[in-house]
C-alpha cells in the first residue's frame, strides 16, 4: 500500500522559513518513475499547484505566487520529496499536500503569522 507522509508545518513568522519533506513508501515501482507535486489549500479556497518536479529533478515549475521563494527538490535515493518554503507570507497559510501519481499525503498545516 503507497503511502506518502508530508511532515514539517507548524506556525512560522511571516518572512521565515520552513521546509516541508514528504516521504513515500510502499511504491510497486521506483520513486524515480514519475514526477511529483507539491499542492496547497487555504480555508474557503481549491487546492492549488505550488510546484512540480520531473523524475530526475532536474525539471521544475512553479506557480507565481511562489516563484522566488519556494524550490522543489527530491531524493530518489531516500524516497523523499521536499518543499523549501522561503520569505513566507500570511497568503501561503494552508495545508501543503504532496501529490504523486494517482496519491496524496494527509497534508501539513503551515500557518504564517506574527
Amino acid at each position: 500500500q503507497v503511502h506518502l507522509v508530508e511532515s514539517g508545518g507548524g506556525l512560522v513568522q511571516p518572512g521565515g522559513s520552513r521546509r516541508l519533506p514528504c516521504a513515500a513508501s510502499g511504491l510497486p515501482f521506483s520513486f524515480s518513475n514519475l514526477a511529483l507535486g507539491w499542492y496547497r489549500q487555504a480555508p474557503g479556497k481549491e487546492r492549488e499547484l505550488v510546484a512540480i518536479i520531473s523524475q530526475s529533478g532536474s525539471s521544475t515549475n512553479y506557480a507565481d505566487s511562489v516563484k522566488g521563494r519556494f524550490t522543489i527538490s527530491r531524493d530518489n535515493a531516500r524516497n523523499t520529496a521536499y518543499l523549501q518554503m522561503n520569505s513566507l507570507k500570511p497568503e501561503d497559510t494552508a495545508v501543503y499536500y504532496c501529490w504523486y501519481d494517482k496519491y496524496w499525503g494527509q497534508g501539513t498545516q503551515v500557518t504564517v503569522s506574527s
